[in-house]
């Protein structure tokens, strides 16, 4: 009967060891069918890896290769990799044997006395050399998987840090393409503001003619110099916004501010990328952020088996083969070898091994809650993102109409208030009318491309899970 019951004992191991690390726990969230707001985008193809080159800006795609090289939270993420790959060595470790060699020589002399039987030596001789030689092996048994789970969840550790990097990375570069589009937007805004300060000052110039002549009054020539006062203030505004935002973009590069180049390219001159949304469910393989939730809860997952583990009893293995001699020439005369095997198990430790499953398996279940949760928020991130491009491309098609009206109503005003036949009050309104929706107009084109690198960064870039 002793070989069927050591059979039956292998068996039941090589069982448990097996399904050592069970499944993380399905989310539970059903992706909808479509995107609510798909504008005609489900026939684009999906981002690619390189979508910054979409909006056709050779100084965007300099910037980014530059943030790629030299930003230094994208190095500390991959900082972070190695270190996560460290420990995974090091939790995968107790898997094999471990060896030690020893080499150790000791030299004993009785000074005075007769000695003591704690001595190698004695009155009768006094001196004592000895050398050894051992070589010595470990290993645990893995009988209930805890180590092969504890190897496992640090590699699905190393997998969420890997995903947290290219996070990271897509936030880092976003956030560099949000602020360039931005400094376009602001550098248009200064040219509108200056172009109508231009005007402004025209307008003063026929307003002080008409005073001097009689046609115009002190009052419309204070209100003249009023408006170019505050065309005057808005100036400087605009230039600490946009100095402002070089700071913010430097600062995501890892530069000072020193060495940002100067911004010459006209936000006109970008394209409008057309993007791609695909269908929700595409989105759990396009984020590294959804992904790396889902590794930690699979790391999670494998704590609680060695949670678990850990309640059971252990066998550990150990052999030591060495050899000793008087003198180090023969220390290889006397071999021996010695065969240990040691069964723990826990017996009373005030409920600490029951504790620690009980907190990895809460552990587990807000890990499942955050997995939930960001793959509710990547739903939400594409949606809205989607919602804006909408919203802003039917904003723009009026926004358009309204500076060509708006001109046009201020031309006419200045036309006619030189000859006498328009009072200057309606040139005033409509000179705040055009700078208004020329303003609007350069938001609103900066609105635009900001929605596409947000459906970009929604969609997960040109990332994929490999």
């Amino acid at each position: 009967m002793t070989l069927p019951s050591r059979t039956s004992l292998l068996t039941l191991s090589l069982c448990l060891a097996a399904c050592s690390t069970p499944p993380p726990p399905d989310s539970g969230i059903a992706p909808p069918p479509a995107w609510q707001n798909e504008a005609g985008e489900q026939t684009l193809a999906l981002p690619p890896a390189q979508w910054w080159q979409a909006f056709a800006s050779p100084t965007l795609n300099r910037l980014i290769e530059r943030a790629q090289l030299n930003a230094h939270d994208l190095a500390a993420a991959a900082a972070r990799v190695r270190q996560a790959q460290a420990r995974a060595v090091i939790a995968g470790a107790p898997l094999l044997p471990e060896l030690q060699f020893g080499l150790d020589g000791s030299r004993q002399r009785l000074l005075r006395g007769e000695g003591n039987d704690q001595l190698d030596t004695s009155s009768s001789e006094r001196t004592s050399t000895s050398f050894d030689a051992t070589l010595s092996a470990t290993y645990e048994v893995d009988f209930w998987g805890g180590l092969r789970a504890a190897r496992d969840s640090a590699e699905f550790g190393v997998d969420a840090s890997r995903y947290d990097r290219q996070t990271v990375e897509l936030t880092l570069l976003s956030a560099v393409a949000d602020s360039y589009l931005r400094s376009l937007a602001q550098q248009e805004q200064l040219r509108i503001a200056r172009l109508n300060l231009r005007n402004a000052r025209d307008v003063l110039g026929l307003v002080e003619a008409r005073q001097r002549s009689g046609s115009a009054t002190r009052v419309e020539l204070a209100q003249q110099r009023s408006l170019v006062a505050a065309q005057e203030r808005q100036l400087p505004l605009l230039e600490q916004q946009l100095q402002d935002n070089r700071v913010t973009l430097a600062t995501l590069l890892g530069d000072p501010v020193q060495a940002l180049p100067a911004i010459s390219e006209p936000i006109q001159a970008l394209q409008w990328p057309g993007i791609g949304a695909g269908v929700p469910s595409t989105l759990l393989t396009r984020r590294p952020d959804i992904a790396a939730a889902e590794a930690r809860l699979a790391a999670a997952s494998a704590n609680v088996q060695v949670a678990r583990a850990a309640l059971l009893p252990k066998l550990v293995l150990g052999a030591d083969l060495g050899s000793g001699a008087e003198s180090f020439a023969r220390i290889l005369d006397s071999p021996f070898y010695t065969l240990t095997a040691g069964l723990v198990t826990p017996v009373f430790n005030n409920g600490r091994l029951k504790a620690a499953r009980a907190l990895a398996v809460a552990e587990q279940e807000e890990l499942l809650e955050v997995y939930r949760s960001s793959i509710l928020a990547g739903f939400a991130d594409v949606e809205k993102a989607l919602n804006a491009i909408h919203g802003v491309d039917r904003q723009r098609q009026w926004q358009d109409e309204e500076v060509a009206q708006a001109r046009l109503a201020f031309d006419l005003a200045q036309r006619r208030y030189a000859a006498g036949a328009e009072t200057l009050l309606s040139v005033l309104e409509t000179q705040r009318t055009l700078y208004q929706a020329q303003d609007q107009q350069a938001q609103l084109t900066l609105a635009r491309l900001q929605g596409s690198v947000a459906l970009y960064k929604a969609l997960g870039g040109g990332w994929r899970i490999e």
